[in-house]
């Protein structure tokens, strides 16, 4: 790197900013600008719907440094509300607008860092003063204004991801009534369908109306008040509207400088973060990445791979061989008490790349059973057969689920196996893990799979096994609970009981083995498996199977 180097971003929050520290740090002799169009950088996007719902209190808490706080810290120029307009390569310069006074100029580069980040997917033909998204601190405060002003009393929100399950959270929180929209099966599509079957209820037991596999069709704006048609299921009237249906590279910039992009228009970029001028990174919300476990391209916004890949390119240009390696979707969401946590790649991904996968189902306390508290996460590990290395996890529950979410990334990072995590040594004291953590259990049923110890059988083998002749159903739990509720088709002989009763069993069937969430029908399936039968063993449990089957929520029926 020449030590007179003019660095110029574009871009002033995530991915941004922490290019421009880095860049600093690594050089004091660098001229480095940052432009943002808005009027805030370094702010906390994700903190964002907390500040609606009043869990954060101060605007200035929004945001993590100021112009005059970079420049003094960093000395970088900072040009908020300048929009960067055009790149022009040829010349390496680029077109700016001030937008507060209209002039447009240029400015040379030696390397231009891309963080232009993403917008909302909206609809041009929903437009009204009571319809929202929420990208930025502005739409943050136009949102807030507007419960403060006009006092809704209720909300629709479209949209059943992370933005949409945050916002129905804090405008629960505010006072509101709320109706989410999905126009899928299911919340979180980076969950499968049967992680988010709990979720679904969880919300629903707050007052919340779920509409599933609905879209909002058009509107109607009547006495101060918005008319919804849906596709289904007539007309919702409320006071407001947030679109959170997603979000798409905000990649215009580099489009019409002639970048190389996806199909889906993010920003093609190589493992330096360089685009297709090598003189020109990007970084953040608005490029393609790798899948870290498929290795496929992905388009996955967050905030903790933007800041890896503006600190990345930032050494880059410093003359530091760093590399961004892919991503593997690691994430983490509150809804209301509950959380969700995920990495890695999910059901839907796997069987779309063909792998030769299998999944568990187990319930694993947050700590010690006997300590006060205790409460139960469930786990669901996708892994490769017959190599047992981790491909991903999802996991629902209370306290504790970070902790196992992140230590199950780590290893796959780690390109383990589940070998490894019935081998690991994880911290114990009881009113924090059990003996055998939740982590350690996932690897101990992987590996009694792997090793022929137990075969399994899923929720969604159940329909077809009730009608089939060659199998037999058998429910090992105890009276109290088979009589209380149980699947059709299944008879019940006590796990205690076995040993005892293996007679009454058809030598010439499978045998399809459920208790209420797995443990027992291990137990079982190994009795029956030393004694000369063919068992199988439900994953999950009868639990799982309910929360699927279950009632349904209200609003998919």
């Amino acid at each position: 790197m020449k030590q007179t180097q003019k660095i110029l971003i574009v871009g002033g929050v995530a991915g941004g900013a922490t290019a421009a520290a880095r860049l600093r740090r690594l050089s004091e002799t660098a001229e480095i600008i940052m432009f943002e169009r808005g009027e805030f950088i370094s702010f906390a996007n994700c903190g964002l719907p907390y500040y609606i719902g009043g869990e954060i209190t101060e605007k200035s808490a929004l945001t993590l440094q100021t112009p005059k706080s970079f420049k003094l810290r960093y000395n970088i120029d900072v040009r908020v509300c300048h929009e960067v307009i055009a790149v022009n390569r040829n010349t390496k310069t680029v077109s700016v607008k001030n937008l507060q006074t209209n002039e447009i100029y240029t400015e040379s580069y030696d390397k231009l860092i891309l963080s232009t980040g993403a917008k909302p997917i909206d609809s041009d033909e929903f437009r009204s003063d009571r319809i929202f998204t929420i990208r930025n601190i502005s739409d943050t405060y136009r949102i807030k204004d507007f419960l403060d002003t006009k006092k809704p009393q209720n909300v629709v929100i479209v949209g059943g991801g992370y933005i949409g399950l945050e916002m129905a959270e804090n405008l629960y929180r505010a006072g509101l009534e709320v109706v989410i929209v999905q126009n899928r099966d299911h919340v979180l599509t980076t969950f499968d369908y049967d992680m988010a079957c709990d979720i679904h209820r969880h919300i629903e037991s707050k007052g919340i109306r779920l509409f599933l596999n609905h879209e909002v069709q058009s509107f109607t704006e009547k006495d101060g008040r918005l008319n919804i048609t849906l596709n289904r299921n007539g007309e919702i009237v409320t006071d407001m509207l947030i679109f959170a249906i997603g979000i798409q590279p905000d990649s215009s910039l580099a489009q019409d400088a002639g970048l190389r992009l996806t199909s889906h228009g993010a920003i093609i970029v190589s493992e330096t973060l360089q685009t297709s001028d090598p003189d020109i990174y990007a970084v953040g919300d608005a490029v393609s990445a790798v899948d870290y476990v498929t290795g496929q391209p992905v388009y996955i916004p967050l905030a903790g791979p933007a800041n890896k890949q503006g600190r990345i390119a930032a050494d880059r240009i410093c003359g530091i061989d760093s590399r961004y390696f892919g991503t593997q979707g690691s994430a983490i969401l509150r809804v209301f008490d509950m959380t969700a946590a995920s990495t890695g790649i999910n059901e839907t991904v796997a069987k779309k790349n063909g792998l030769n996968y299998e999944k568990v189902f187990l319930r694993s306390t947050n700590h010690a059973g006997y300590y006060p508290g205790a409460t139960n996460m469930l786990i669901k590990v996708i892994f490769e057969r017959p190599t047992g290395k981790l491909l991903g996890a999802q996991i629902t529950g209370y306290d504790g689920v970070d902790k196992r979410c992140d230590v199950l990334a780590t290893a796959i990072r780690g390109k383990m196996t589940a070998y490894d995590l019935a081998r690991l040594e994880l911290c114990y004291a009881p009113p924090y893990s059990s003996a055998k953590d939740p982590v350690n259990m996932a690897g101990f049923v992987i590996e009694n799979i792997l090793t022929g110890k137990v075969k399994i059988f899923h929720w969604h083998d159940v329909t077809n096994l009730q009608k089939a002749d060659h199998a037999l159903l058998l429910d090992v739990r105890t009276p109290a609970e088979f009589g209380n509720e149980h699947i059709d088709g299944f008879i019940n002989i006590p796990v205690d009981e076995l040993r005892g009763r293996l007679h009454e069993l058809d030598k010439t069937k499978k045998i399809y083995i459920t208790c209420q969430v797995g443990v027992r029908g291990y137990a079982a399936a190994r009795i029956l498996v030393q004694n000369g039968f063919d068992a199988y063993n439900l994953s999950g449990g009868y639990r799982l199977w309910h929360s699927i089957f279950g009632t349904k929520p209200q609003s998919q029926m």
